[in-house]
């Protein structure tokens, strides 16, 4: 198992990247969540067997086909199983 935060800057609110990301996540049956950052960003943390992690990063540092993703910041984290599902938080 592993866990990550992900911190992705650019063109990523208000064009369905938290819908799409959790989406994502969930069929990749990954935990955790997504929200919006008041300064533009949205943060993710997400939870699961270290291929579907990687895959999510990949899928995030795309996103939704209206985003553009200037950066993407990861920072894995011990994984903790503390998330059943994976949310969208506001």
């Amino acid at each position: 198992m592993e866990r990550v935060r992900l911190s992705i800057a650019g063109r990523v609110q208000g064009v369905f990247y938290r819908a799409s990301a959790a989406e994502e996540a969930r069929a990749l049956r990954l935990t955790g969540w997504v929200r919006n950052l008041p300064d533009g960003r949205v943060e993710a943390l997400a939870e699961g067997p270290t291929e579907a992690v990687e895959r999510f990063i990949a899928w995030c540092r795309q996103g939704p086909p209206m985003a553009h993703v200037d950066d993407i910041r990861i920072e894995r984290e011990p994984a903790t199983g503390e998330f059943a599902d994976f949310s969208i938080r506001r």
